[in-house]
């Protein structure tokens, strides 16, 4: 076998090959050894008989087996096996690890705390901790962040950083600084945090944080350079609120977008392209934005291309007028709303917009996206007519869910790659039509909830999800930075005394050792005075025997295993569970039901294998089942999956292994955990497979 686990009880076989043209016999001999002290095992692990006769037939070969049980505390093990004959000899040493039985479990508790008050949580598990007389607690860590918003505004070097010369890029570099200067324009406190941050664990990524509650070091998952990529943009935030930086970069900024507008007023995708509509709406929403927040921007190459779209919608309306506006013209309509006051339309104009309007108010229910009901939504709201942006706004309600700690959020982001159905884009939309049109605080909330859940898990991937979030999540203005509410944590009874608060999020951190840890901790009290959301997590490290070990769930991610055995039947080929022995050379199918309640970014899942099975597939490399893309890598003692992106939903891995050695030993548990945030894991528990 690769390895051995404490507990098990297993067939070790040699194969002996006679590669000569006449019988031979002899007296093959297995023996153990401590690899530490090299003195014999074979008493602890039961080889009461390490030498036996063979006997084998010309360019014959045959297996011998030894029946080893592995005692608690073996240590790693070198085994000896020789083969003589009165006239030959031959051997094989070689290393066999020794797995403990005792594996090491992290189970976590998220904690997210809307509103003022306290509120309690309780960590089921660890309240129960006494009951199993084999667990040893290892660590206890809770950590807490008291304003999260400040974790957007981290994503604003990415805006900054990103190196294409397109249109749409060159406008997000301009639309990062100039929202930068306005946020430390706005208050000193925010200017000092930045200053703080310089130099400190703050602006690392999160996938290099937390590493002793990861399963997985960094370096053995394939985003070692997405983690280096997104620590280094991070430093450079400081550069963003540096005055003569963003003075330099806005005017450079600045400079490119106005010589890439061609002389109609659009801008090309790349430079010397054709004019394309959706990227000169886009930058022009981008102007009409930042004026909305209140940032001092010129406007000119805005009001620019405002007579170019003009004209390119009037012509799109004149040659094939639809029942209903299509996403791009209700795009339109939003984006010139920004611009009423600066550039009213003329009498033409208007009478064409009053028609596409007129459309609107009938056609709004055809369309297909909530991104372009939210636009239609703010230009009927704009344009004049309240009642039918409050009528969209009442659908949008009715298929709004609602959780405590997800906030509100919609069931319906199927195709998130379309412009007008991506899903953080869509967000913020809601949030900006929520806001100004219904003036309802608590949906607006809600849906910011939302937001930062989703960076919580995931690393915002484009320049446009990026400038849309921080957008929506500072339509209230920066008072979300300048908030900082006090916690006060209780757990088990005892108030907790934060210390080294990291400045802005709030961020801080306590652990305790196996001896201070008690199952009455497993009750967490966090009382909070001020607005907003603050989250956080338990995290809970133990030793447990293998086969002990009960699946942790009722988490946001859960995680179920089960094995199956390949019958050939009458029927055909068939899975049936397996519920008895096994036979040597039997396929065994591992199945992994994973279930999530929300999108997840760079998620690493571990299976651990049996002793006596291999494999059957030892190739790694990228795959692709059931519409989920991972990387599959093959291990001595598991197999391990990398997961870039995981949409809310419910997954199912299969892969086969086959039985090699008879026995009875543990099929090991199956490991999930968000690298990204550690505190959303799970794991299954394991499973006796008796081969005979």
């Amino acid at each position: 076998p690769r390895f051995v686990r404490e507990g098990d009880v297993i067939e070790f076989t040699v194969k002996v090959t006679n590669r000569t043209d006449a019988p031979q016999a002899g007296r093959i001999r297995l023996t153990f050894a401590d690899a530490a002290t090299l003195e014999s095992a074979d008493a602890a692990i039961g080889n009461a008989t390490p030498e036996r006769t063979f006997s084998l037939p010309p360019r014959a070969s045959r297996s011998y087996a030894w029946r080893l049980a592995i005692p608690d505390s073996t240590g790693f093990l070198i085994y000896r096996a020789v083969a003589a004959t009165e006239h030959h000899s031959d051997g094989e040493e070689g290393f066999l690890p020794v797995l403990s039985r005792k594996t090491l479990v992290t189970e976590s508790l998220p904690l997210t705390v809307r509103g003022t008050g306290p509120k309690t949580f309780t960590f089921a598990r660890l309240l129960a901790a006494d009951a199993f007389d084999t667990l040893q607690h290892r660590s206890l860590t809770i950590e807490m962040t008291s304003n999260p918003a400040w974790y957007a505004v981290l994503a604003l070097p990415y805006l900054m950083e990103f190196p294409h010369a397109c249109s749409e890029q060159i406008f997000n570099r301009l639309y990062a600084n100039a929202l930068a200067r306005h946020i430390a324009d706005s208050d000193p406190r925010i200017r000092r945090v930045f200053e703080l941050w310089r130099n400190t664990p703050a602006l690392d990524s999160p996938l290099e944080k937390n590493t002793e509650l990861k399963a997985v070091m960094l370096e053995e998952t394939p985003w070692l350079r997405e983690a280096a990529d997104e620590s280094q943009a991070r430093r450079h935030l400081a550069l963003l609120f540096d005055e003569n930086h963003i003075d330099d970069q806005l005017a450079r900024a600045f400079t490119q977008l106005a010589e890439q507008q061609r002389d109609d007023g659009f801008w090309p995708w790349f430079p010397g392209g054709p004019g394309n509509e959706y990227i000169t709406l886009y930058i022009v929403t981008g102007f009409g934005r930042l004026r909305h927040l209140g940032v001092d921007i010129d406007l000119s190459p805005a009001r620019k291309a405002l007579p170019g779209l003009d004209r390119w919608m009037t012509g799109k309306f004149l040659e094939q007028p639809q029942p209903a506006p299509t996403p791009i013209e209700v795009l339109y309509l939003y984006a010139r709303s920004f611009f009423l006051e600066d550039a009213p339309p003329d009498a033409d104009l208007r009478a064409l917009l009053d028609r596409n309007l007129e459309r609107l108010r009938h056609g709004w229910p055809q369309l297909d996206s909530r991104q372009s009901r939210a636009h239609a939504a703010l230009a009927l709201q704009r344009f004049g007519d309240a009642e039918t942006a409050r009528n969209i706004l009442r659908s949008l309600r009715e298929y709004a869910l609602v959780d405590d700690e997800l906030g509100m959020y919609w069931n319906d982001t199927d195709e998130p790659w379309r412009w007008h159905r991506a899903p953080i884009e869509t967000q913020a939309m809601m949030i900006e039509a929520f806001d100004e049109i219904a003036h309802d605080h608590d949906a607006v909330e809600a849906c910011k909830l939302w937001l930062l859940n989703q960076k919580r898990t995931q690393n915002w991937k484009t320049t446009k999800a990026t400038a849309d979030a921080v957008y929506a999540l500072l339509l209230r203005g920066t008072d979300l930075l300048a908030n900082n509410p006090r916690l006060d944590v209780t757990i088990g009874g005892r108030p907790l005394e934060p210390t080294a608060v990291e400045a802005g999020t709030g961020f801080f951190e306590k652990r305790f050792g196996p001896g201070q840890i008690a199952p009455e901790m497993g009750r967490i009290t966090i009382d909070k005075a001020g607005e907003g959301v603050s989250w956080g997590a338990v995290h809970w490290q133990y030793l447990e025997d293998i086969d002990r070990i009960t699946p942790h769930a009722g988490t946001p991610l859960s995680l179920e295993k089960s094995v199956f055995v390949r019958k050939h039947t009458d029927r055909g080929t068939e899975l049936q569970p397996l519920n008895g022995p096994v036979a040597v050379g039997d396929e065994l199918v591992v199945r992994l039901v994973l279930r999530a309640d929300r999108d997840m970014e760079y998620l690493h899942l571990k299976d651990q294998r049996g002793s006596g099975t291999e494999p059957v597939n030892v190739l790694s490399g990228y795959r692709y089942q059931d519409g989920l893309a991972y990387y599959e890598s093959t291990r001595d003692t598991a197999s391990h999956f990398f997961i870039d992106y995981l949409p809310r939903g419910t997954y199912v891995f299969e892969y086969s292994t086959r039985v090699q050695l008879r026995g009875r030993y543990q099929s090991g548990i199956a490991e999930i955990q968000c690298m990204y945030a550690p505190e959303f894991n799970s794991h299954s528990g394991s499973i006796t497979i008796e081969a005979r």
